[in-house]
């Protein structure tokens, strides 16, 4: 079976203090590792409000990560999420070719770049 690139987002409880994230991303990072997973990226977002209400919390630790893994490794990773009561959502995602270079373009910080060029164009 072949690599699939995915991006999952997962979201934490603001109750854990710094300590307890970071653990709590190194546990998930590991699942991903010991399964045989490459991970590409990852991103903490940070706190963040909700767009509404998750188990009476209306914020949450934000964090992307993208890998590359086969299909069964999606199904153990969100097993391990769905078992830690620290996650309050996650949602993992298939890449396409297009999404993969649209995430590579955005790491490098082209779009941003791009957007600046249209706003000077668009000023003069």
């Amino acid at each position: 079976m072949a690599n699939r690139n995915y991006e999952t987002v997962f979201i934490l409880t603001p109750v854990l203090n710094d300590a307890q994230v970071q653990e709590t991303i190194e546990k998930f990072t590991q699942v991903l590792k010991e399964n045989g997973a490459d991970i590409l990226n990852s991103e903490s977002w940070g706190l963040r409000k909700l767009a509404y209400p998750i188990q009476k919390k209306s914020t949450g630790y934000y964090f992307l990560v993208e890998f590359t893994g086969e299909s069964t490794l999606v199904d153990t990773l969100e097993l391990a999420f769905r078992r830690d009561e620290r996650v309050i959502r996650f949602l993992t995602t298939a890449l396409d070719k297009h999404a993969v270079a649209y995430n590579e373009r955005r790491r490098k910080g082209e779009l941003n770049q791009q957007k600046a060029k249209q706003s000077e164009a668009v000023a003069q």
